[in-house]
């Protein structure tokens, strides 16, 4: 008894091709199917509603100050994670002036309901006479990575 495909003789030219299309085809889609059935179900079995959390932005005059807030920020549940950008050029109008100024942005996740409170940290802690604070509901994002936000950042 042999099990396995049938002899290159005993085929037929057309069944031989299409023989060995459907066989390349399976091998070159495998990869593919697999990655988009594993992305549907981590879609379907996670769940998140539009605007939870937030992108909230933060710029500082240097690094030390950049370090020093994001780390205060995390360290007190205020966000999950904090991204350091340096060299930004901010170009705005202060006191009549227009200023040109070298700064470092923070890009903070969180929880949306935790924006008041890290409005309010950042201006107790950052030098600046009014600090920039803003934020931005996240409508989509990766399933996973949202949950962890949800799951290191407390109501």
């Amino acid at each position: 008894m042999r099990i396995g495909l049938p002899r290159a003789e005993t085929l037929q030219g057309g069944s031989l091709r299409t023989l060995l299309v459907t066989v390349l085809l399976s091998v070159l889609m495998f990869q593919l199917l697999r990655t988009v059935g594993l992305r549907a179900f981590s879609m379907a079995s996670e769940t998140y509603t539009s605007g939870t959390h937030s992108a909230a932005f933060v710029t500082c005059p240097n690094d030390t100050v950049a370090k020093d807030l994001a780390r205060g920020i995390v360290e007190k549940k205020l966000a999950a994670c904090v991204n350091i950008v340096p060299a930004i050029k901010s170009i705005y109008e202060w006191q009549g002036k227009i200023e040109e100024d070298s700064e470092v942005l923070l890009m903070i996740k969180t929880r949306s309901s935790k924006v008041p409170a890290l409005a309010e940290y950042v201006r107790s802690n950052h030098p600046y006479e009014v600090a920039e604070v803003i934020s931005l509901p996240i409508d989509q994002g990766n399933p996973p990575y949202l949950k962890w936000i949800g799951d290191t950042v407390p109501e």
